[in-house]
């Protein structure tokens, strides 16, 4: 009998919950446990969303609390509410996916002056596997707690590593991003309401944004010294998907060559000889990158595109979910992207 993995969602009518939820029910070695929405709990899944009218799926009942024992975790849940469920979990001797960032970085005291609450849990948080597979791809496999990064720092990591892994010598990295709506989450605000949205574009949390932290640990995790990373996001009237622009001074390399030979067995990174499009990837796990070197300036710009809610959240999380179960990496996300 082939193996099953008894998987419990937990928020999962969220835009990360349904699309995990999307690529999970073809995964011909899960099954849905439990699915939690403590907004909508009593309702049956295809109520709330319609998409799976005609998925078994669909009829499973939204509950307040785990019905079922489970073996897996996925937590598509706010920051402060994953910080404390994850010990639990932990301690009920499950395994553990969190979406959140409430575990991505090492370093307790980052999160009271970013996220506003203090980390009580370092333990859990130095043991901890940051999901970026391409990076810690042997770590993640016998991990018990995986922090799914976040959207802007897998773009912005994964356009990077290359010099990173090389130990090239590189100045002020500086990130230009853009993202669509739903990187805000499903609740709606002001100002992501639809007639202000549209035609609209503005950055954000340009002083201070909670991912600088994250890409900078990273970074320093890889590369063995600290790098100050400048990073604006700016949120684009799309719905999903996100470009990130990078730009690095370093010396004059042949870079094609490097970026191609770090990704060459990567099944999701995909090195592009033009600048790639957002609607390129959108439903799927890849990552498209494009690097150029500007020698009248001595610039590497590196254009990296995801889905926010694919390669930089759930299908993510299935890769990870992949490893830590020892199936198929590409299992039920190797799928080819929505065109047009």
């Amino acid at each position: 009998m082939e193996q099953e993995v008894r998987v419990c969602v937990f928020g999962a009518t969220g835009y990360t919950g349904a699309e995990l939820l999307r690529v999970l029910v073809n995964h011909p070695h899960v099954r849905i446990a439990s699915l939690l929405s403590k907004s909508h709990f009593g309702k049956k899944l295809k109520e709330i969303l319609p998409s799976f009218y005609g998925f078994p799926l669909g009829d499973i009942k939204l509950s307040w609390e785990p019905e079922e024992d489970f073996d897996l975790a996925f937590l598509c849940l706010p920051h402060e509410t994953s910080l404390e469920l994850v010990p639990e979990l932990i301690k009920l001797g499950k395994r553990v996916i969190d979406l959140s960032g409430a575990y991505r970085i090492g370093k307790p005291d980052v999160y009271l002056e970013f996220y506003g609450f203090e980390h009580k849990h370092s333990d859990l948080l130095e043991e901890a596997v940051y999901g970026l597979p391409e990076i810690f791809r042997e770590h993640i496999k016998g991990a018990r707690l995986v922090a799914n990064p976040g959207c802007y720092p897998t773009a912005t990591l994964l356009a990077l590593y290359p010099l990173l892994k090389e130990r090239m010598e590189i100045e002020s990295p500086i990130v230009d991003a853009l993202s669509g709506v739903s990187g805000a989450g499903r609740k709606t605000t002001q100002k992501f309401h639809y007639p202000e949205m549209e035609g609209n574009a503005f950055a954000y949390s340009v002083e201070k944004h909670r991912h600088v932290p994250e890409i900078e640990h990273i970074v320093q995790k890889v590369y063995g010294k600290e790098v100050k990373v400048r990073f604006t996001p700016q949120v684009i009237p799309l719905a999903r998907g996100m470009m990130v622009k990078l730009y690095v001074k370093c010396k004059e390399h042949d870079f094609k060559e490097l970026y191609r030979e770090t990704y060459k067995d990567e099944p999701f990174v995909v090195l592009l000889d033009e600048p790639p499009s957002i609607k390129q990837v959108l439903g799927s796990n890849l990552c498209l990158l494009y690097p150029y070197y500007d020698k009248e300036r001595s610039l590497l710009q590196v254009i990296g595109v995801i889905d926010n809610l694919g390669k930089g959240a759930s299908t993510q999380a299935v890769q990870n979910f992949n490893l830590m179960m020892g199936f198929d990496e590409g299992l039920s996300i190797r799928m080819l992207p929505i065109f047009p």
